[in-house]
């Protein structure tokens, strides 16, 4: 599937922009030019060779901020993806194998957690847990993780009615053998589609939370307390909130755009678009001219 991806521009285009991100996570608070906390009488200062884009009302670098604060936003929103994935896909294909009483239970389940108001939820379970990302990550995982349900458990229904997985659970194999062998191939490709999706909600979700000031605390660098802090000096740097709205927006995009590049390349469609090529390759190489050395 990923050599399929990045066939597609759109794949290669999204696989280059979230290797960046990553690498801001990895190493943005090596490369920070300055210490992202230390404060300076130079405040609210415009870009210049010292300060790439300017220093903030506390007079500490913004960019070295913004690197800083990469990697908050990126553990984040993994942090909610793999945790809806968890909570959801596994219930999601068990759910199909282990009886009515199971599936009617994790139903209800997903029913309570789509109808529960997500920010009020959310600040509750962190004002009983602590106020920490990691905790904020985990309950917005779990409030997402009914997408991953309703996704793995459609997948699996396609897959269970199938003949050849009737004839492996009537021969004797277990429910455990059958979703490794012949369901978790199915299933894959409509996950790897919302996982991808989920990232691109994951960043938003982090933003939107260390915008209000929950999951980290000031004065701790992240992308939504950099927007926070900027919107109270519109007025002395109307450009500030550009760069930190600038890199969600781009990251949630290329989350998007990869979603759509696993979709175009899985199941019928990426069946077509693979004997598409293949046909085109065949007639490019029949109307290839013959040697000369090849010819008798």
């Amino acid at each position: 599937m990923v050599r399929r991806v990045l066939a597609l521009t759109s794949g290669r285009i999204a696989f280059a922009i979230l290797a960046v991100i990553a690498l801001l996570a990895l190493f943005g608070p090596w490369l920070a030019p300055q210490d992202p906390l230390a404060t300076s009488d130079n405040t609210l200062a415009a870009a210049s060779g010292a300060h790439w884009l300017g220093t903030d009302y506390l007079g500490r670098d913004v960019f070295s901020r913004l690197l800083d604060g990469s990697r908050v936003s990126v553990l984040g929103s993994l942090e909610v993806a793999l945790m809806a994935l968890v909570v959801g896909a596994i219930p999601g294909i068990l759910s199909v194998y282990f009886g009515r009483v199971f599936e009617w239970l994790t139903l209800r389940l997903a029913d309570t957690l789509v109808a529960l108001p997500f920010l009020l939820f959310a600040v509750a379970v962190i004002a009983l847990l602590g106020n920490g990302i990691t905790q904020a990550m985990l309950v917005t995982g779990a409030l997402v993780s009914p997408l991953f349900y309703r996704v793995a458990r459609a997948a699996t229904l396609s897959v269970a009615r199938s003949q050849y997985v009737e004839a492996a659970l009537i021969s004797g194999a277990s429910i455990g053998w059958v979703v490794r062998r012949h369901v978790w191939g199915k299933v894959l490709p409509p996950i790897a589609v919302a996982l991808a999706q989920t990232i691109g909600v994951g960043f938003v979700i982090v933003s939107s939370l260390t915008f209000l000031g929950i999951g980290i605390q000031p004065p701790a660098p992240t992308w939504g307390g950099l927007l926070a802090s900027d919107l109270g000096y519109l007025s002395h740097q109307p450009w500030a909130p550009l760069a930190p709205a600038l890199l969600i927006m781009v990251t949630v995009w290329a989350s998007n755009l990869l979603a759509d590049a696993i979709r175009d390349v899985s199941g019928e469609a990426g069946r077509a678009l693979v004997n598409n090529r293949k046909a085109r390759a065949n007639r490019l190489g029949k109307g290839r001219p013959v040697s000369a050395g090849g010819a008798r």
